[in-house]
């Protein structure tokens, strides 16, 4: 990434406050279904380096060589204050720590994606490459009364790929945010991506993609997207983790699979801070601590 995109994100761009990303995985059933995922019971989350954001007409998103790159609209939250514990049920205040709206493109390496499920790792490997975060300008709340219901869509080379009503949702945004402020807190500044409608599919070097968001049919011109996709000069190189399989999938699937029942709600986080903060064998051994009725 050039020294220009580095210092625009830090001193330009309309989310340089953001401490963190948090992204809502399976949340449109229909996506669910196109990827062969489980259903799942409560919302899922991961997180996006800040690293990853692609300010609005601040150049291409950049696809390392090896990387089987796939495009995600998505609605994003812009938080305006500090939640912690905020309770489902409370529908008004969800919405009022909501400070403003943007599009996303939550741009995912899918074939590492696709190993570090099989091997039961952690993915953000995948989600969180720079430039993987197209944004569009801020989208004041006025623009959108209700966001659960306006249309995202989304186009490569002019040809729609994506296009869907938010109204599908599978959990709205009050029990987003509980279930993420319950976990970790959101600071204002923060970037709450909501997930994303079927349609995802792989994009190359050379394809443009243009991406919006329509209100009563009326699309609002500070959620326009329009990015290029060029081919970096380093390589992904998938084999690098050839060696590394932590889990057995007939013991421990339920641990890293969302759907897999209601303990996996806090598991795949404990599971993702112990893969990134610890050594492998204190790791190996910290397995030994986990409840054989969750085992």
């Amino acid at each position: 990434m050039s020294l220009f995109f580095r210092r625009s994100l830090s001193t330009a761009s309309p989310f340089k406050n953001a401490s963190k990303v948090v992204c809502i995985g399976r949340n449109y059933a229909d996506h669910i279904t196109e990827l062969n995922n489980s259903k799942p019971k409560q919302p899922f989350f991961f997180l996006k380096p800040t690293s990853s954001i692609l300010p609005p007409n601040s150049g291409a998103v950049i696809r390392p060589k090896g990387v089987d790159l796939h495009y995600e609209v998505e609605l994003a939250l812009i938080m305006g204050k500090r939640v912690k514990d905020l309770e489902p049920e409370n529908e008004k205040e969800a919405l009022d720590s909501v400070e403003s709206y943007a599009l996303s493109i939550d741009m995912t390496a899918r074939n590492a994606q696709n190993e570090a499920k099989r091997k039961g790792l952690p993915w953000d490997i995948a989600k969180g490459f720079d430039t993987f975060l197209p944004m569009s300008n801020i989208i004041s709340k006025s623009a959108i009364p209700n966001p659960h219901k306006a249309e995202l869509y989304l186009t490569v080379n002019n040809e729609h790929r994506q296009a869907d009503s938010t109204e599908l949702m599978l959990f709205k945004i009050p029990r987003i945010l509980s279930d993420i402020s319950k976990v970790m807190t959101l600071e204002k500044g923060d970037i709450v991506l909501t997930g994303t409608p079927k349609g995802v599919g792989p994009v190359v070097p050379g394809d443009v993609m243009r991406a919006g968001i329509k209100v009563d049919g009326k699309e609002l011109e500070e959620g326009k997207i329009e990015v290029a996709v060029e081919e970096s000069t380093s390589t992904y190189d998938q084999d690098q983790f050839a060696h590394l399989s932590f889990f057995d999938h007939g013991r421990f699937g339920s641990l890293i699979d969302p759907g897999g029942g209601a303990e996996s709600a806090i598991v795949p986080h404990f599971v993702h801070f112990l893969l990134s903060s610890l050594p492998l064998k204190l790791f190996t051994a910290s397995l030994i601590c986990v409840p054989k009725s969750v085992q």
